[in-house]
C-alpha cells in the first residue's frame, strides 16, 4: 500500500463524495423525463429493483477493487496480479473523460438559466434552441463552471472532494425537499403524485425495462471507475458493503425526490410529464412564470441552483479519473494534472457545444447505419460513452471480480472493516448477482445498444 496516499478524513466524508458522483443531472434532469416516458410508477418500480439488484454488488465490488488496490482506475488491476485487464481501467478513464466533456456542456447551460432566473428572464424557455447555439454566453458558463470543478480537485481529496461534498450534498438536498414541499401545495399536485406513485403495469414493456436499467446504471456512476477511484481513497476501517447500501439509497432517494418535485409542477399547468430533455429547459421556466414576479425568481433560481449542485458533485467525480491515472501513473503533480485535464476536456467539449445549431457540420455529425436522420456531435458521444462503454464497464468488472480476481479475495477485502461479512444475506446475495445476474443482464443491454444504436436492428 501507498503509505502516503490521500485518504477521506471518515466514513460520512467518503459517501458524500460517492453518493456526489452518483446524484447528478442523470437523477434531477434526466430520471422525470425516462419516468415520464416509461409511463410514470412502472418505470420507477423497474428502476428501484435494478439499483439494488444489479448495480449495487457491482458498486461495492468497484470500490474494493479500488481499496485493495490503492490506485485509481486504469492502475487498478496490476496490483491484483491482473495486468491485462488494466484495459478495461483504461477505457473508464476514457469513458469519463468523454462524458464530462458533453456533460460540462449541459452544466454551463443550467449555470445560464440560473443567472436569467434571478434576472426574472422567463422567456429564455421560448429561446432554448437560440440559446444554446450563443457560444459566446454558453461558452462562458461552460469555462465558468469547469473552472469551479477544477480549482475543487485541486485542492485534494480532504480539501477539495470531500470538503465540497460535504457542503453541497446536505444544501442539494435540503434545496429539493424544500421545492418537493411547495409543490405539494399546488393545483393539480395530486394528478401528478398519482401518476408518479400508483403504477400502470400496461405500461411496462421491454423497452421501459431497457431504460430503466440504462438509468438506473447511468446514475450510479457505474463502470467508468469512478468509485474504484474513490475506493482507493477509503480507509481500511470502514465498512464498504454498508458504505454502499448508504450510497445507493443516497443516490435512488434524491432520483425519487426529484420526480415528487417535478410531476406536481408539471401537472399543476396541464402539461405531459412525457417532456423529454427539454421538460427542464422549456418547461419548467414557463411553470415559474405562472408563480409571479417575485415567487417565480425565487422558486426557478432555487431550481437551478439544484441541478447545479448536482452537476457540480459530478463534475468532481468526473475530473478526479484523468487527474488520479496522470497522478498515479506518471507521477505529476495534482495542481499540473487537474489544469492539463481540464484543458483536453475543454477541447474535447468544443464540437458538443458546436453541435447543437451552431456549425451544420457537429449538428448533423453522423448518420447511423438505418437511420433516417444524423445525430449531433454531442448525441454521438453519449450514445459511445453513456450508452455502450458504461454497461460494457460493468459487465467487465462483474466477470473479473468471479472469475479472475475470485470471490475470495473480493470477500477477503470487504470483510474489511466488516469481519461477519462472509456470515451475512449481502455476502451471498452479492456473489448471486456477480455471478448469474450482472454478467447476463449487462451483456443482453450492450447487445442490444449496439444493434440498435449502430447499426439499425430495432429488437425493442
Amino acid at each position: 500500500m501507498a503509505a502516503d496516499r490521500s485518504k477521506f478524513s471518515n466514513k460520512f466524508g467518503f459517501i458524500a463524495a460517492a453518493a456526489g458522483s452518483a446524484v447528478g443531472l442523470g437523477n434531477i434532469w434526466k430520471f422525470p423525463f425516462e419516468v415520464g416516458n416509461g409511463g410514470g410508477s412502472a418505470f420507477l418500480i423497474v428502476y428501484l429493483v435494478f439499483c439494488f439488484v444489479l448495480c449495487y454488488p457491482i458498486l461495492v465490488t468497484e470500490i474494493a477493487i479500488g481499496r485493495k488496490s490503492q490506485k485509481s482506475a486504469a492502475m487498478a488491476f496490476k496490483p491484483l496480479g491482473h495486468p491485462r485487464w488494466s484495459i478495461v481501467g483504461i477505457l473508464g478513464v476514457f469513458c469519463g473523460v468523454l462524458i464530462l466533456s458533453f456533460y460540462n456542456i449541459v452544466a454551463g447551460w443550467v449555470l445560464g438559466y440560473f443567472v436569467e432566473m434571478l434576472l426574472g428572464n422567463f422567456d429564455i424557455g421560448k429561446n432554448f434552441g437560440t440559446y444554446i447555439q450563443d457560444i459566446a454566453e454558453v461558452g462562458g458558463y461552460t469555462i465558468a463552471f469547469l473552472i469551479a470543478t477544477t480549482y475543487i480537485v485541486s485542492m485534494g481529496v480532504t480539501k477539495g472532494i470531500e470538503k465540497a461534498s460535504k457542503l453541497l450534498m446536505p444544501v442539494l438536498l435540503a434545496i429539493i425537499i424544500i421545492l418537493t414541499i411547495y409543490a405539494f401545495t399546488l393545483d393539480g399536485a395530486s394528478e401528478g403524485i398519482h401518476f408518479y406513485l400508483v403504477p400502470d403495469f400496461s405500461k411496462l414493456n421491454l423497452n421501459v425495462i431497457y431504460r430503466a436499467l440504462g438509468q438506473s446504471f447511468f446514475s450510479l456512476s457505474l463502470g467508468l471507475g469512478a468509485m474504484m477511484t474513490y475506493g482507493s481513497y477509503l480507509s481500511s476501517k470502514e465498512n464498504i458493503a454498508s458504505a454502499g447500501v448508504y450510497i445507493t439509497l443516497a443516490d435512488v432517494g434524491i432520483a425519487f425526490l426529484a420526480g415528487l418535485m417535478i410531476f406536481p409542477f408539471v401537472f399543476s399547468q396541464g402539461l405531459t410529464p412525457e417532456g423529454g430533455a427539454g421538460l427542464i429547459f422549456i418547461t419548467m421556466p414557463g411553470i415559474f412564470e405562472t408563480m409571479g414576479p417575485t415567487l417565480g425568481v425565487v422558486i426557478g433560481s432555487l431550481f437551478f441552483l439544484l441541478l447545479a449542485f448536482a452537476a457540480l458533485t459530478s463534475t468532481i467525480s468526473l475530473m478526479e479519473l484523468p487527474v488520479a491515472y496522470m497522478v498515479d501513473k506518471h507521477k505529476i503533480k495534482r495542481k499540473k494534472a487537474v489544469w492539463y485535464s481540464a484543458g483536453i476536456i475543454f477541447l474535447l467539449g468544443i464540437p458538443s457545444m458546436l453541435g447543437n445549431g451552431y456549425s451544420e457540420y457537429f449538428t448533423s455529425f453522423i448518420t447511423y447505419v438505418g437511420a433516417e436522420k444524423p445525430v449531433n456531435f454531442m448525441d454521438f458521444v453519449t450514445d459511445v460513452a453513456s450508452n455502450t462503454l458504461l454497461p460494457f464497464g460493468g459487465l467487465m468488472v462483474s466477470i473479473f471480480a468471479i472469475y479472475a480476481w475470485k470471490r475470495q479475495k473480493l470477500f477477503k477485502e470487504l470483510s474489511v472493516g466488516n469481519p461477519n461479512f462472509t456470515k451475512t444475506f449481502l455476502s451471498r446475495y452479492i456473489a448471486f448477482s456477480l455471478k448469474y445476474i450482472c454478467p447476463p443482464i449487462l451483456g443482453i443491454i450492450f447487445i442490444i445498444t449496439v444493434l440498435e444504436i449502430f447499426f439499425g436492428v430495432k429488437i425493442l
